[in-house]
């Protein structure tokens, strides 16, 4: 499989900051969310209001800083071994010859989500969009993630092969889940990307884990007013 380094888009969007939200952005005059946030909605919501509507600081864990070390480390290697390509040219090109891509943008001015794809698989008959996670658990919150990933790159490609949605346990080539993004599936990811831009408008309110364990593992629980 051909490894294709994307250093480029053929489109612009009009991107500006929220004024009051730290790292929400405006694109094409719609709010516009990083999909790894999906991750922290389905682990407790009310982290979101904390860390980007309050503006609360905290370390990143052990955990967190150990993945962005491999990351980048996979990141480099992929970069020393593989052809630069724009992403549109990469698309077209896969539709004869499979090709795969590390650390790919996508993004949905219509349905306000942006994220970095961990690997994309990009074959004649098919697309598979890989997230990397810690273990071999694929929780809701890790699911989402990945079915986000998927809707962005449909809606962004207008690509009509089969979509696979898949998570790999990290610093391995364990696929440990893996599903077809079928439009039952396309319209759940929809209605929770909805409620998250609910949040953010204020129409929905955050809603706190009920599950004491999350709590005393929470980065925030000492700023927390419903920590358990």
């Amino acid at each position: 499989m051909e490894q294709k380094n994307i250093i480029g888009y053929e489109k612009e969007y009009t991107i500006k900051n929220h004024p009051s939200i730290k790292g929400l952005q405006i694109i094409e005059g719609k709010n516009n969310f990083p999909i790894s946030w999906l991750n922290q909605q389905g682990y407790c919501e009310y982290q979101l209001y904390l860390e980007y509507m309050k503006g609360i600081e905290t370390q990143p864990t052990k955990a967190m800083t150990h993945g962005s070390q491999i990351h980048e480390e996979l990141e480099n290697i992929f970069k020393q071994e593989a052809t630069p390509s724009t992403f549109e040219d990469a698309i077209e090109a896969s539709k004869e010859n499979a090709s795969m891509s590390r650390e790919c943008l996508v993004i949905s001015p219509k349905y306000g989500i942006r994220g970095y794809i961990d690997e994309i698989w990009m074959k004649p008959d098919e697309i598979v969009i890989i997230d990397d996670k810690p273990g071999r658990t694929p929780y809701q919150s890790t699911m989402n993630q990945v079915r986000a990933y998927c809707l962005a790159f449909k809606e962004m490609t207008g690509d009509e092969r089969k979509i696979k949605g898949a998570l790999r346990e990290r610093g391995t080539g364990n696929l440990f889940w893996i599903e077809v993004f079928t439009p039952e599936i396309e319209n759940e990811i929809k209605f929770t990307i909805d409620r998250m831009h609910g949040l953010f408008e204020g129409t929905k309110p955050f809603i706190a884990t009920k599950n004491p364990n999350k709590c005393r593992s929470c980065r925030f629980k000492n700023d927390c007013e419903n920590a358990k």
